[in-house]
């Protein structure tokens, strides 16, 4: 896995934990690997292989050229095949099962025949039919080809882009409940500075008083983690000292 890739996927990955740790919610709440609609289901990548890069693991090793083409043509081919092991067709009677060749063939613009010795030799299909097969499977070219650290890191951008959203909108929503407040001394003193920067900023406008709000959180948020820090030192420094005693 080269550096760049993993670089962009770590910093992703950094991006969506902050905004979990904004919105109160963990990485099995959004980022489940398994499964239909996982991040193995919808980038491709093989399950324990997509645990590793959220760990920062994966192995580097450019290789020789021929290695290296080589490796493109091996992935493009398993890739192909893991969406017909995961893009089932539903028959008639509700069951589902893997697309025929004939039927991936066609939907591509190629033979079964062809197709087939695609897959017994390992060789990966030119642009124009690994195109067709994506497209025929509800994907773009890139699912095919992309590295492992690229494939997952575009999936994750498409979840930090859809948090985001959410963020904002609870903001959104937050704002104007606590606007609509009664007086300061009504509103919930769980909310803390937070809740009073925006009774304080009720007549700026959003798009003014939203970023402001948003750095208070920031500030105050950091503010607490600090003080449990300082909490844990103390009761560290409290356990050793009765140890001693």
């Amino acid at each position: 896995m080269s550096e760049g890739p993993a670089q962009d996927l770590m910093g992703t990955v950094r991006r969506i934990d902050s905004l979990l740790d904004r919105m109160g919610l963990h990485r099995h709440d959004v980022l489940r690997v398994e499964g239909e609609g996982g991040l193995s289901y919808a980038s491709g990548v093989a399950v324990e292989e997509v645990r590793e890069l959220l760990r920062g693991e994966g192995s580097a090793g450019a290789g020789h050229e021929a290695d290296v083409v080589e490796a493109r043509h091996r992935r493009v081919v398993e890739r192909i095949l893991f969406l017909r092991a995961t893009r089932l067709r539903e028959a008639a009677d509700g069951s589902r099962r893997p697309h025929s060749l004939a039927e991936i063939a066609a939907g591509a613009g190629t033979s079964a025949q062809w197709l087939d010795k695609m897959i017994k030799t390992g060789r990966a299909p030119n642009l124009d039919h690994a195109s067709g097969i994506a497209g025929f499977f509800g994907e773009r070219i890139e699912f095919l080809v992309a590295e492992p650290a690229e494939a997952l890191d575009r999936v994750l951008q498409q979840i930090h882009k859809d948090l985001l959203e959410r963020t904002v909108e609870r903001q959104d929503q937050d704002l104007r409940r606590l606007r609509t407040t009664g007086p300061a001394s009504e509103v919930d003193p769980s909310l803390g500075v937070v809740a009073y920067a925006a009774r304080a900023l009720a007549d700026v406008p959003d798009d003014t008083a939203q970023p402001l709000i948003a750095l208070i959180e920031s500030v105050a948020r950091r503010s607490r983690e600090e003080r449990a820090r300082e909490v844990r030192a103390a009761l560290d420094t409290a356990l050793v000292h009765n140890d001693v005693d």
